[in-house]
């Protein structure tokens, strides 16, 4: 029997669906090549929406070829695709209080965590519906990477080692870490990392292990320091353009809104724990340096993100401190279920998604 079919009971919403004369195929954009982890995510939702609904409803995956991240908000605009991954901090001005959450990025420890944090957030936080809303588009859920550490072509043992290096920043969080230890932050592209790296342009970056292996950092990194900065969470994994989700009937808005409840969590999971054990594995096999930081580098790393999301939290307002105390909430929970994608979705399900009524969510 496949995973989903005891959450969808669970929530009594993923109602089978029968008696359609064909089945409907849903265009399917993680936005991602297959071996990225949003490409992972998507090919379990078509498999297991196909099974769930008997055929029913379909997916057909649409690589980054045809649709790109910064191509998703139009796409889904236009009904060239039904389903895509979005990205919300690449739309700023468009998506300013679901932003939020991403610029308390330093709160990141626990990836589940954030991820269901993220979640509940998205849902139920009503001005980020209305930003979803006037875009045209329905929010069902996040995920997150890994905790993000430094990649660099030179040791990084201590605060004082970060003085003057170059390095590429994921957001504005990261780059306010960069320079309060006195490195530069560089705006440039995930995409752009190993040439940059690799000409001098910068000295590394602060990211995920994973792209160690995704950007081929492994083959001109120096070390890996592994100080926690922070996550990447602030994503919308499946996204339905707002025309797709008229169109549905409730049980297939349910089908497919269960479905995402427990195919999200095969982000967080590839990203955050198979893909740097991978990498962690692939390490041991290179002389690059693997460094556990001075303790007063991480006593000093942890004090300045506290101090971080303190400030971003006054400045933002109740959208800011609801999302810390969602996080706050689920790190409790996550610490308690363990890292079980199943135990989790269970866990989210029961919460969050058995609340959200599908005649109306996202209308």
């Amino acid at each position: 029997m496949n995973r989903i079919h005891k959450f969808a009971s669970l929530a009594a919403v993923a109602l089978m669906v029968t008696g359609t004369a064909s089945a409907r195929e849903l265009r399917l954009a993680p936005a991602g090549p297959p071996a990225h982890p949003a490409y992972y995510m998507y090919e379990h939702f078509a498999e297991n929406i196909a099974e769930n609904s008997n055929g029913a409803m379909t997916g057909m995956i649409l690589g980054p070829e045809v649709v790109s991240l910064p191509q998703m908000k139009d796409a889904l605009q236009t009904g060239l695709v039904d389903v895509g991954n979005v990205l919300p901090l690449y739309f700023p001005a468009d998506m300013e209080v679901t932003g939020i959450a991403g610029d308390l990025a330093l709160i990141g420890r626990n990836p589940h965590a954030m991820a269901m944090a993220m979640t509940e957030y998205g849902l139920t936080c009503e001005p980020c519906q209305e930003e979803f809303a006037k875009l045209g588009m329905v929010f069902l859920g996040a995920g997150s990477s890994n905790v993000y550490n430094l990649i660099t072509t030179r040791p990084v043992h201590n605060a004082d080692d970060l003085k003057g290096l170059r390095l590429r920043t994921g957001g504005a969080p990261y780059s306010r870490w960069a320079e309060h230890f006195g490195a530069t932050p560089v705006n440039i592209g995930v995409g752009d990392t190993f040439e940059a790296m690799s000409q001098g342009t910068i000295d590394g970056t602060m990211a995920s292990t994973v792209d160690l292996l995704s950007f081929r950092l492994i083959d001109i990194a120096g070390s890996v320091t592994l100080v926690p900065i922070g996550t990447y969470h602030v994503t919308s994994n499946f996204t339905v353009g707002l025309n797709t989700w008229r169109a549905l009937t409730t049980e297939e808005r349910a089908e497919i809104g269960m479905t995402a409840a427990r195919a999200n969590f095969d982000l967080t999971d590839r990203w955050a724990f198979q893909l740097p054990s991978a990498a962690t594995e692939a390490l041991a096999n290179t002389d690059i340096e693997v460094i556990t930081p001075d303790p007063a580098f991480m006593e000093a790393s942890e004090a300045f993100a506290a101090q971080d999301v303190a400030a971003r939290t006054a400045l933002s307002g109740e959208e800011a401190v609801y999302f810390t105390e969602l996080v706050e909430k689920w790190t409790a929970i996550a610490d308690e279920v363990g890292n079980d994608p199943d135990a989790l979705a269970q866990r989210m399900i029961d919460d969050v998604w058995s609340r959200i009524d599908f005649a109306t969510y996202g209308l």
